[in-house]
């Protein structure tokens, strides 16, 4: 593999116009594509083989027009200090306005309080839902506006009016002021890295082409393969982080071949066939953990995590033939002015190859503190519960976060997540009986407040009924309350001949919870396995890819103690702004899985492959260690503050999600660049000796030979300058 990427890294230096128009062609033919393309899908959120899918899949069907999967609005009405809701003036003026949105865009019921019996016990607070035909996150400008103006003129009439639900949810789009911030740190940090102002703007430059042309063919594709803007989040994050990546290791090994002496074209060769490897298997790696998220078996996350593969891919083959072309262009203007006037460049000493030296002489005393430092930071995770946290996380300055307040005073917490229940009667001797005795035994289970009658569709066969809970929406004992009801589910259909299915928000976020926490093991074992096989053939060893993998789960695990420390347990929450605390992102593990199990592998790579290249071409194995440093550890450090400044970037957003994710993440890399890869895996390697690259002799027959390391690029005799091509 090392030869041919030589090859491909000198062609693509020699033919740097060809290739530079090539890939300007594709962005623009990507752009034009994009640009015609029909308006992206809405994603939804289907749960195949979850109880709550199951019955909205049932309600659609029975109850026509219905759209059970529809965006909502709660308006919650507070009458002035003294007053109540039922006065004469207080009334009107709620009445006036859900009958204002009655009649707005997209709207297909709003029903008056009053009517609905909608009215808190002391007569201070009331509420109205409101309808739609569309799904939260697709709610026209038009509907929002409406629904934010009606509200107005119920404040202007003297009430208290706050909008909860999902209606006035914002759909997820890519880009924004956190990928500008991440752009501005990497940029910093590339330029105190290289000491280069060219040197620094080419990974950012190439990195920008291949999101760009990512998210065209996204953009392009959408309606076709199902994919959205949602879609393409994690691949604009990803994409984005490994393009700037990728593009570091080729040219700070451009540097380290210029600095030996060679010719820029052979320096392009050489930088590509070896850090040109590492960028192949890391890439496989990402593409293996992002690809993995189909086994999860949520259509959302795998349309994601393809998304973000294919974006990954494109950041590869970017970083194998635009930067060696790009590369051509500069020359060596890539190096330090004062390399370029006479200067050395500062190969023999630094301060990776000190690290290394201190690693060795405490191998041992290194890595227990690495572990056991990892192993007290994961403690937290054992306290771990799962969920999908609603408007109770968000600031106290939203809208969404004062109604769902409003509502737990006036009606009890469980008025914000109220469980569905379906009764599909056509089985049953007596449709209404048989609901009747649904709504009795729901009603008598510890837990529910209170049950609404049945509500039949035109049929008949078919009731609605809705089990208001005492507990919160993620309070674990409203999970426990839908379990029990699903657990009654058996008596009553022999009872009654009636099925039973729980459903609704809440029942779906708990159903999902529970997808993802089934689903987490699998996952690891699939993408863990598969990378291990991958780095098997990488490093032709079996301890090294069995340490990467301990170590990312070491760096993984403590990354969650730190979210649960924060934002299930409240720990420096003031301090990020973290105003509700509560259960973890159901989504957190996977994200985290897939996300960090990537990037680690890619500093994994980069890191022993060099150091096995020293090995390999003689030195011995401490030796090889400090080589392994002296040349990749500043780069590895600088691309691990990269990936944090990206991810920290989002912890300063308002959403809690997005919040908990730029923590998680942000904290992950930082845990496993620098306390893994640049402590731990120096450690155990200098313990191991010669045995860290043991492989079976059987084994060693079996594996292909990829030639990583680039050691027949070594053997053979450098090749003379080839004479640069006119024109293209």
């Amino acid at each position: 593999m090392a030869t041919f990427l030589y090859r491909l890294g000198r062609w693509a230096f020699l033919r740097r116009r060809l290739v530079t128009l090539l890939w300007v062609a594709l962005l623009a033919v990507g752009g034009v594509l994009a640009a015609k393309a029909p308006a992206a899908p809405d994603d939804g959120f289907a749960m195949p083989g979850t109880e709550a899918q199951q019955a909205f899949d049932l309600m659609n069907e029975r109850f026509p027009g219905g759209h059970a999967d529809g965006a909502s609005a709660r308006l919650v009405f507070v009458a002035p200090s003294g007053q109540k809701i039922t006065a004469g003036p207080n009334q009107q003026a709620v009445e006036r306005t859900v009958a204002e949105l009655a009649h707005a865009e997209e709207v297909t019921g709003a029903v008056s309080p009053f009517k609905a019996g909608a009215v808190s016990k002391d007569g201070t607070t009331a509420y109205a839902t409101v309808s739609y035909s569309v799904k939260a996150g697709t709610l026209s400008t038009g509907a929002k506006d409406a629904l934010e103006q009606a509200a107005q003129h119920g404040r202007d009439a003297g009430l208290k009016v706050e909008i909860g639900g999902n209606a006035l949810a914002a759909r997820g789009e890519a880009g924004g002021s956190s990928e500008a911030i991440g752009m501005s740190l990497s940029a910093v940090v590339l330029v105190i890295t290289f000491g280069s102002l060219v040197a620094a703007g080419l990974p950012l430059l190439t990195a920008v082409v291949g999101v760009g042309l990512g998210m065209a063919l996204i953009t392009a594709f959408g309606s076709v393969l199902g994919l959205s803007s949602t879609t393409g989040t994690l691949a604009m994050m990803l994409g984005l982080a490994v393009g700037i990546d990728y593009a570091v290791f080729i040219v700070s090994r451009y540097r380290a071949e210029l600095a030996e002496g060679r010719t820029a074209q052979e320096a392009a060769g050489r930088a590509v066939g070896t850090a040109g490897s590492a960028v192949v298997f890391a890439g496989l790696t990402v593409v293996i953990a992002l690809a993995g998220l189909s086994v999860v078996g949520i259509p959302l996350l795998a349309k994601m995590g393809m998304a973000a593969a294919g974006t990954v891919v494109i950041a590869v083959l970017v970083a194998l033939t635009l930067v060696p072309a790009l590369l051509g262009f500069i020359g060596r203007r890539v190096l330090p002015r004062k390399v370029r006037n006479g200067g050395d460049m500062p190969t023999k000493e630094n301060g990776g190859a000190r690290w290394a030296r201190f690693v060795l002489r405490r191998p041992l005393a290194v890595l227990l503190c690495g572990v056991i430092g990892l192993g007290v930071l994961a403690a937290p995770a054992l306290d771990l519960r799962l969920g999908l946290p609603g408007d109770e996380a968000k600031p106290t300055s939203t809208t969404q976060r004062r109604a769902y307040d409003l509502l737990s005073e006036g009606f009890g917490p469980g008025f914000n997540g109220p469980l569905t229940v379906l009764v599909d009667a056509k089985g049953a001797a007596d449709p209404k009986a048989a609901a009747s005795e649904v709504a009795k035994t729901v009603a008598g289970l510890p837990g529910v407040v209170t049950v609404t009658p049945p509500m039949f569709n035109k049929a008949g066969d078919t009731a609605l009924l809705n089990a208001i809970p005492a507990t919160g929406p993620s309070a674990a004992q409203t999970n426990d309350l839908v379990h029990t009801i699903r657990g009654h589910a058996a008596g009553l259909k022999t009872a009654t001949g009636a099925s039973v299915l729980v459903s609704g928000t809440t029942a779906m976020n708990i159903d999902v919870s529970q997808k993802l926490n089934d689903a987490l093991l699998p996952y690891l074992a699939v993408v863990v396995g598969l990378a291990v096989l991958l780095l098997l053939v990488v490093f032709r060893s079996v301890l090294v890819p069995l340490k990467a993998a301990l170590g990312f789960l070491l760096s993984v695990a403590a990354a969650l103690g730190a979210v649960v420390a924060v934002f299930q347990w409240g720990w420096l929450a003031d301090l990020i702004g973290v105003q509700q605390t509560g259960p973890v992102m159901s989504m957190m593990p996977i994200f985290m899985v897939g996300v960090v199990f990537g990037l680690a592998m890619d500093y994994e790579v980069f890191l022993v492959t060099r150091i096995r290249e020293g090995f390999v071409h003689g030195e011995q194995p401490g030796e090889a260690i400090v080589t392994g440093f002296r040349h990749n550890a500043r780069v590895v450090t600088a691309a691990a503050f990269i990936m944090i400044s990206v991810f920290a970037g989002f912890i300063g957003m308002s959403e809690p999600m997005i919040k908990m994710m730029g923590l998680g993440l942000a904290a992950a890399v930082a845990f496993d660049a620098f306390v893994v890869r640049m402590t731990i895996v120096p450690a155990v390697l200098a313990l191991l000796g010669r045995r860290a690259w043991w492989l079976p002799r059987r084994l060693d027959r079996l594996i292909p030979d990829v030639d990583v390391e680039g050691s027949k690029l070594h053997a053979a005799p450098e090749p003379a300058p080839v004479r640069e091509p006119v024109g293209v």
